[in-house]
């Protein structure tokens, strides 16, 4: 669906809006969820938590966003995490140059390219700035994305906002690997945000400087990469890979391990997890794919990567960065700080292997916002709705008394409060026509209405109305607590 409708939604309802938005010269890249937006944030977060971490045996984290310049030294952070940067010569504005490149040349520019071959792609491309429509640039440079806090009265402690949330999960790991009784492969996760000094943040929350981040950071020994007994439960299930140079393809989990197309079963068994996890919030299984970066693409630190995209209105965008990091940080870190970081397996010690799933909270929010969105005529009018899952929705049920008087809102607010005794995700409103607030729970994505009227009072049963078909049936009272948890959990459709 068009972005400039996802948009247009978003403040209408203020589901996601630009951070500080009263004043003029607030920069860009920040943003704020409101009160339905956040609830939906939430539970997708709370969704990757329920399919991924608890369902694995994952402990979870909280760690800090800010971390001392050491950290960064020994991660390759200060060194490395750097994006190319080329400003217009005629209107001073300052664009990342591979993305510029991408855009006019319709390709992958690798962001292992120096300075110099992106001046002679800028060329070649006949490359004109988007603001003035000017081909004069100056030349190339590195602009290190890190953003720096001082910390203490005297400022003499040098620290930095951190740009990857994994980076605690590394410094944590030694402490919670003893304390927490933990056996390798043992997966440690965090939800949080990092932020980068993004050069030319764009299509809203697909390109941010405060970015959430939902991560998996799963620690391994190398020899025993293809020990999974719980590979049997993935084994011929079909992951759409890829490869370098060919288009996607469904290949099973026991394939891509048997053929070598992955570093081990451990890879393909996490991969499929991700999959599976997509699926759960609403995006269809042909719309996704693991494409594999070659070494001109993948990060410094990573033996092996997987990004997984989503087909979306604005192309193929990455929603998670899956990386084979290999013993790269734990090693890092065990040399700057002089802390020994190796573990011992069978009698043998060893700096456990890392493969990492960095997924993006608000990249995903705005992904399942674009597939669900949906608009159809109903005669003469236009409707729009949400078609989110009910595990992700804002709300499962809204509640709506037909009118505010002859006891109605009454009977209608005791419904309310049972079902919100329950643990259901209920929303009341009795302002406007019912018609109206039909619409207004569609478009943030309510899957269902239940309606209080003059029977309500007599049969004790409500109208139970269904977002996507706008199929009505009646429904005990007594009875909604078990069908809207049949409903949600998909044991029975409507």
């Amino acid at each position: 669906m068009p972005k400039e409708e996802i948009a247009n939604l978003a403040l209408r309802r203020s589901l996601f809006f630009p951070s500080a938005d009263i004043y003029s010269k607030a920069p860009s890249g920040f943003f704020e969820f409101g009160p339905d937006g956040e609830t939906i944030r939430r539970k997708i977060v709370n969704l990757w938590r329920k399919q991924l971490v608890e369902r694995e045996g994952f402990v979870e984290i909280f760690g800090s966003e800010i971390l001392p310049e050491a950290v960064f030294k020994a991660s390759g952070h200060l060194q490395n995490f750097n994006d190319p940067i080329v400003q217009c010569e005629k209107c001073n504005s300052l664009h990342r140059a591979d993305k510029l490149i991408e855009a006019h040349s319709n390709g992958i520019v690798p962001e292992s390219l120096s300075t110099k071959e992106l001046d002679k792609l800028i060329k070649k491309h006949a490359v004109k700035c988007p603001k003035c429509k000017s081909s004069s640039f100056a030349e190339v440079k590195k602009f290190n994305m890190m953003m720096k806090v001082d910390i203490g009265a005297t400022g003499d402690v040098p620290c930095y906002l951190r740009p990857e949330t994994c980076q605690s999960i590394f410094l944590d790991f030694s402490r919670l690997y003893k304390t927490m009784r933990q056996n390798l492969p043992l997966g440690i996760a965090q939800a949080g945000k990092s932020f980068r000094n993004e050069i030319s943040p764009r299509n809203s929350l697909i390109r941010e400087r405060e970015i959430g981040q939902m991560e998996v950071e799963v620690f391994f020994n190398p020899e025993k990469i293809d020990d999974m007994p719980l590979f049997k439960e993935v084994e011929n299930y079909k992951l759409n890979l890829m490869l370098l140079g060919k288009k996607t393809k469904p290949i099973s989990c026991k394939d891509a391990a048997k053929k070598k197309l992955v570093s081990g079963k451990l890879i393909a068994y996490y991969l499929a997890r991700v999959q599976q996890l997509y699926e759960a919030f609403g995006i269809p299984v042909s719309k996704m794919r693991f494409r594999q970066l070659d070494k001109d693409e993948k990060a410094f630190y990573a033996r092996e990567t997987w990004d997984f995209e989503i087909e979306t209105d604005l192309g193929w965008v990455e929603l998670m960065a899956c990386n084979y990091r290999t013993d790269f940080d734990l090693k890092g870190h065990e040399a700057q700080s002089g802390q020994k970081l190796a573990v011992k397996e069978d009698g043998k010690e060893f700096i456990p292997h890392v493969f990492e799933l960095s997924a993006g909270i608000d990249r995903t929010f705005y992904v399942a916002l674009d597939h669900a969105f949906r608009k159809e005529k109903r005669g003469p009018e236009e409707r729009v709705f949400l078609k989110l899952p009910a595990k992700i929705a804002p709300y499962l049920a809204a509640v709506f008394p037909l009118v505010k008087k002859d006891g109605l809102a009454e009977k209608a607010r005791e419904i309310f409060s049972e079902l919100n005794s329950h643990n259901i995700d209920v929303f009341f409103d009795q302002s406007g026509s019912i018609g109206k607030r039909y619409a207004r729970v569609d478009e943030i994505g309510v899957p269902f209405a239940l309606t209080v009227d003059y029977d309500s009072l007599k049969d004790k049963a409500v109208t139970l109305r269904d977002r996507d078909s706008m199929k009505q049936k009646r429904v005990k009272i007594v009875d909604l607590p078990t069908v809207l948890w049949k409903l949600q959990s998909g044991t029975e459709k409507f």
